[in-house]
């Protein structure tokens, strides 16, 4: 059973265990879910509606997008546990000859990059679902503003959560161009997920 089928109660109680995994590269991952999960019930509550007829496209093509995103958003929730594992299982292996401790080595860089690619690729979908979100502030049903602004919140606290996860595991990785590589890359999308997710809500505290 994955950590998306256990119930939210069993979620939070493997979560808060001494269990090294589901961590908070997991948690991240469900706060984006969370996030993106808004955004679609903020496209169901406007489609249909004639008083937002004009945008009804739009809408859809975002509810299109957030569907997409949120089945993305939960599977990373049991890929970063996963990766971690990785981790986790290069310290089972021998290490009493010279050959098995340089595997050991060989093998624990490789699984450290899984571990960074991990909360990386979940940056890139969490700036796609604060671009998805964006398109909707305007154009949806008002009475669900503060969802919108939620759901900016949420995303902007898994990006920023993802990047946690993503610096943890550079730290011990020794190949120099693939730390710079995704450093830059994802302070490039800390940027601008953050920048987006400030603009929506402050947009959104405009109008509640």
């Amino acid at each position: 059973m994955g950590l998306v089928d256990l119930s939210l109660r069993d979620f939070a109680k493997v979560l808060g265990s001494d269990a090294p995994a589901p961590g908070g590269g997991s948690a991240a991952a469900m706060s984006g879910a969370n996030g993106i999960s808004l955004t679609k019930m903020v496209c169901e509550l406007t489609l249909g509606k004639k008083k937002y007829a004009d945008f009804q496209d739009v809408i859809e093509d975002i509810h299109n997008k957030s569907s997409s995103l949120q089945d993305k958003l939960l599977a990373a929730i049991d890929k970063d546990t996963e990766a971690f594992n990785l981790v986790s299982a290069v310290f089972e292996m021998p290490k009493e000859t010279d050959d098995e401790k340089a595997a050991r080595r060989t093998a624990m860089q490789s699984a450290l990059k899984e571990a960074a690619q991990s909360p990386y690729d979940m940056m890139v979908l969490m700036v796609e679902a604060l671009e998805t979100t964006q398109k909707a502030v305007g154009k949806s049903n008002a009475n669900a503003a503060s969802d919108l602004g939620v759901a900016a919140l949420n995303l902007k606290a898994g990006l920023q959560g993802a990047w946690l996860n993503v610096l943890i595991n550079l730290s011990g990785i020794k190949d120099e161009s693939f730390v710079t590589t995704y450093r830059q890359k994802g302070e490039e999308l800390l940027k601008k997920g953050c920048d987006l997710a400030d603009n929506i809500y402050d947009t959104i505290v405009e109008v509640v």
